[in-house]
Formats: structure tokens, C-alpha cells, sequence
């Protein structure tokens, strides 16, 4: 910026602006003169909307996996196979028919999974498909599906009021989400793992100490990053798209999520890549409205039919091929 037409001497307009930067830069206030200020992480330039920065917890690392004494990826038994559009009056699968379409939770910022295509304008990924081989079995039709894109703080909500019929989100399944929501059996094995810039220096969790971490609120990658690695600094943003900018614009060192969707945002960016080893698996299942056990068996099924056909291996293949060959998939386990 030019001096000119401030009425102020360039080198006095210079040395304001130097002085600006420089309390930028440090986090000084010209209204607190008594004492040194407090130390806070540098973040750069403005941080995504909605993000939040959560400091470093108390406690010492802990290594032991999260409990899981539900047992919750036992799922029910697929009921016996209905053709398409004949349902059980009364049930929720009836309900789907009349209303002539199946409504999916999903989002739009998770590469390979559930994004917004740029040149179709369209959700796709591999979620996406699994939820059009659903609406398939239940119409004949892949495509009478509506996709409603929910972040992580509303979807359950959205699946309890009967907002939409299913979430498939690239979901944990997890005995806390167990008790407020039914799934199906596992469709997706995943694990946690590390994002980092080549060269950072950071090869596993135990890096991750005095470091600024980016990950999603309400997900299991941060309850898991504070258990196992409560030193480092947490930036909490929206989406995992925000994660991939902060990542570029050195807000943060690291971000931590199911290498999954690591995978999906180290394909945008050359220079990012997947280190260390797994701090959690993350088991991906369908979530259901508790209360629909008939519709929780449908999906079962749709399931059971796209492991025996090879519809799932070609899917994988088609979204997933970036994390290596397609591996067997998920055996289902069952409780009843």
C-alpha cells in the first residue's frame, strides 16, 4: 500500500504498518501492558468458518483401544429377499415405496465416499453407490434415491426424527452411536491414521505431541487423537476439505482420520501422504432408525447380495483403488 494521500509521511505510514504486523504476528495487544501474553498456537491466515481450535488435554497417552464390549457390529439376519416395490404394508420398507424414493444421509466434502463431483455437479463415491444398490433392491431402480447432505451433528438426529430413511456416511460403527441408533453389518473396514506434507518429520502418533492436528468434530478421529495423543493441539473444522486446506496453508502439521477418507485427500494434493500405523480400525456400517428392524434386515441383505455378486469388489475397484488391491469383503456377523 502506497503512502500517498494519507496525509502522513511515508516512512511514519511504513512504521505503522511494520508495528501492525509484528503484534499480528505475536499476538500482543496495545491493551493489556502489564505482563507478557499469553502463548496461543499461530494459525496464519483466517481459519475455515465454523472452525474451532481445542487446546491440548490433560492426562497421559493411552494406548488401550476404545472400550467395545457391545458387541455392536453383530447386526440382524437379512430377512427373506422381496421383490422390488412389493413390501409389507404397514412397515417402513412400505412406507419408502409410497413415497416413491429412499433419503440418505450423506455429505459432500469426503473424496472417494460422498462429494460433489465438479463436473457432473452431483454427490458421488462409494457410499453414494452403495446407497443406490439399496434404492435398487427396494424399487427395481438405483436411481430413486434422495440424497440429503448432513454434517456430523445432525445426521442422527435427522435418522431419529424420520428425516431421512439412512445414513451412509462412511459412519463408525461404535457402542456409544449402538445405543441411539441401529446399523447393519460392516460394508467398509478402515483405519486411523496420520495426513501429513512430505518431509514434516512426523512418522506416527507419538510425533503428534505439541503439534496442531486438524480433524472433524463429533467423529471418532478426535476422541481417539485425545485419547492416544492428548499433547497436541486439535483444530476442529467442518468438513474434511477444510482439513485439506489448512493442511496446504500450514495451519496445522497433521490431520488425523480413517485412511479412508486420508486417501481421498492425499488424491487432491501430490505432495501429502498417509504415515504411521493404525490408532483405531474403524468399522463402517449403514445407520438405521433404531425402531426399524425390518428395514435394518432389508439393508443386510442388500449387503449379503453385493458381497456374493461382486458388486462390492467392483465398486471398490472403481472408488478405491488408491488404497490398493480390493481385499475380501467384510464378513457380516450376525445376532439373530
Amino acid at each position: 500500500m502506497s503512502g500517498r494521500g494519507t496525509g502522513h509521511p511515508p516512512h511514519l505510514v511504513a512504521l505503522v504498518l511494520a508495528v501492525g504486523v509484528l503484534l499480528a504476528a505475536t499476538g500482543c495487544s496495545s491493551g493489556s501492558p502489564e505482563g507478557p501474553a499469553t502463548a496461543t498456537p499461530t494459525f496464519g491466515p483466517p481459519l475455515p468458518g465454523g472452525a474451532q481450535v481445542l487446546a491440548p488435554v490433560s492426562g497421559e497417552p493411552s494406548a488401550a483401544p476404545a472400550p467395545t464390549s457391545c458387541d455392536a457390529t453383530a447386526s440382524l439376519r437379512p430377512g427373506p429377499p422381496m421383490p422390488p416395490g412389493a413390501m409389507p404394508p404397514g412397515g417402513p420398507l412400505a412406507r419408502i415405496v409410497e413415497r416413491g424414493r429412499l433419503i440418505v444421509a450423506v455429505d459432500q466434502s469426503t473424496n472417494l465416499f460422498s462429494y460433489r463431483d465438479p463436473d457432473s455437479g452431483q454427490i458421488a463415491g462409494f457410499d453414494v453407490d452403495v446407497a443406490r444398490e439399496i434404492a435398487r433392491d427396494i424399487f427395481g431402480d438405483p436411481s430413486k434415491v434422495e440424497f440429503q447432505v448432513r454434517d456430523t451433528v445432525d445426521r442422527e438426529p435427522a435418522l431419529r426424527d424420520g428425516s431421512v430413511d439412512l445414513i451412509v456416511n462412511a459412519m463408525t460403527i461404535t457402542c456409544d452411536r449402538a445405543e441411539r441408533i441401529a446399523f447393519s453389518t460392516v460394508y467398509l473396514n478402515a483405519a486411523q491414521r496420520i495426513l501429513v506434507t512430505e518431509g514434516s518429520g512426523i512418522g506416527g502418533v507419538a510425533d503428534l505431541a505439541g503439534k496442531r492436528v486438524c480433524t472433524v468434530p463429533n467423529t471418532t478421529s478426535l476422541a481417539n487423537l485425545q485419547r492416544i495423543q492428548p499433547a497436541a493441539t486439535v483444530l476442529a473444522t467442518e468438513t474434511w476439505a477444510d482439513c485439506l486446506v489448512a493442511l496446504q496453508q500450514r495451519q496445522v502439521d497433521a490431520a488425523t482420520a480413517d485412511d479412508t477418507e486420508l486417501a481421498g485427500l492425499a488424491a487432491q494434493d501430490p505432495y501429502l501422504e498417509i504415515v504411521g500405523g493404525s490408532l483405531e480400525p474403524e468399522p463402517y456400517g449403514v445407520g438405521v432408525n433404531i425402531a426399524d428392524e425390518e428395514l435394518v434386515r432389508f439393508v443386510n441383505g442388500t449387503l449379503e447380495r453385493m458381497r456374493s455378486d461382486g458388486t462390492w469388489t467392483k465398486l471398490y475397484d472403481h472408488w478405491l483403488s488408491v488404497l490398493g488391491p480390493a481385499p475380501a469383503p467384510p464378513e457380516p456377523r450376525y445376532r439373530d
